[in-house]
């Protein structure tokens, strides 16, 4: 099952992105998003009580009147992963970034994985960010034009990108 994630979950929030990345700075973005009040929403994929999948969006700050918000991080429990759950939060949060209003997305990730959800580094190519030029960078419209000009973006102090 697919929800908004409550207070309760962030343990186990914890715990599946620190799994996931094998690390725990991907856990400490998410502590540091929420404690920052950064953060749009987070889905998690619960089985029960258990969270076995994770996803988050934060704001963006950008010189649009738009709306636009960074994914990061995508987590799935290792053993869980391959089975459709992160493609499923994907879906999700997209659906629940359009509701929230945002224009737009973008991802600094693997561009196969993304790219079936119709991100791309050619939407993502006026947009300047700390990230831009890497090929993992990547943006999807939520609304038609919302690449359309260029476009800045700011990221929230968590990422520690300047």
């Amino acid at each position: 099952m697919i929800r908004y994630a409550r207070a309760g979950d962030h343990p186990g929030i914890d715990d599946v992105v620190r799994a996931a990345f094998g690390r725990g700075d991907e856990a400490a973005l998410t502590q540091r998003l929420r404690a920052e009040e950064d953060t749009l929403f987070e889905l998690v994929a619960a089985e029960g009580e258990a969270i076995v999948g994770h996803i988050l969006m934060s704001r963006l700050w950008a010189d649009s009147d738009g709306l636009y918000a960074a994914l990061a991080p995508l987590s799935v429990r290792p053993d869980r992963q391959r089975e459709g759950l992160g493609s499923a939060l994907v879906r999700a949060s997209l659906e629940s970034a359009r509701e929230f209003g945002c224009q737009g997305v973008l991802v600094l990730g693997d561009p196969a994985y993304y790219g079936r959800f119709g991100f791309s580094a050619d939407h993502a190519r006026d947009v300047s960010s700390p990230f831009k030029g890497l090929a993992a960078f990547q943006a999807l419209p939520l609304e038609e034009l919302a690449f359309a000009r260029p476009l800045t973006v700011v990221y929230a102090d968590a990422f520690g990108a300047a």
